[in-house]
């Protein structure tokens, strides 16, 4: 049900390699409700003016989308990506490890976090005499880390390969650890910066996914080999 690690078998492999990226072959009406509830959610935060709460679902979806195309240069370049998802599992595939459903799940997922965050954003836990405890903005961080981590692990178990590890030494420890932390961090601190210095974060971030896909995608940043 659980799998923790690749296999770097010959069958992973092979599901990797049946990989079609942007194919319309499973396309089905799912992808235009999903979007719409991602529309919903984003202009109902603006419309109630909780503008923090967009920041914070901007900046861990603009991480999440440097990730992936670091993952596909890596599969581009090694033959295999860290991390794929597989034919069967999705209704589209932008890049070789990211479908439209997990894309725009990572696009709400800063926002829950935020949201799961207490009011005082300043609240720190386990303070005692000098220590000054944890900040309520890692604790969650990491506690939506693991458990995001741990939900992978489950996908990657699934009868239909929904995520597919190739590596032997890429599983879950890895993708808590310099996965999904980062991405946590980023929708729990952005929001709460200096105002000019989170609109040069979120400018710069999305500026840079925006010229990496323009650049790659037209030189081959489709599949993995």
């Amino acid at each position: 049900m659980f799998k923790f690690w690749g296999d770097g078998s010959d069958f992973s492999k092979s599901l990797v390699d049946a990989i079609k990226v942007r194919s319309t072959e499973n396309f089905n009406w799912t992808f235009i409700f999903i979007l719409a509830v991602v529309f919903y959610v984003y202009w109902s935060e603006i419309h109630k003016k909780n503008y923090p709460a967009v920041q914070a679902g901007l900046a861990l979806y603009g991480v999440h989308w440097l990730y992936e195309i670091t993952n596909a240069i890596i599969g581009k370049i090694s033959g295999y990506p860290l991390w794929s998802v597989s034919n069967d599992s999705t209704t589209f595939i932008l890049l070789i490890g990211v479908s439209w459903e997990l894309s725009m799940m990572f696009s709400l997922a800063g926002i829950i976090s935020f949201k799961m965050m207490p009011q005082d954003r300043t609240k720190r836990y386990f303070a005692r005499g000098k220590f000054k405890g944890i900040s309520c903005k890692l604790m969650v961080a990491i506690e939506m880390a693991l458990l995001f981590a741990l939900f992978e692990s489950f996908l990657a178990g699934t009868s239909n390969h929904s995520f597919i590890w190739v590596y032997p030494w890429w599983g879950v420890i890895p993708v808590f650890i310099t996965t999904y932390i980062p991405f946590f961090l980023a929708s729990n601190y952005v929001p709460d910066m200096k105002p000019k210095t989170r609109n040069i974060f979120l400018i710069s971030e999305w500026g840079l996914v925006a010229l990496l896909l323009a650049i790659l995608i037209p030189c081959g940043l489709s599949k993995n080999k």
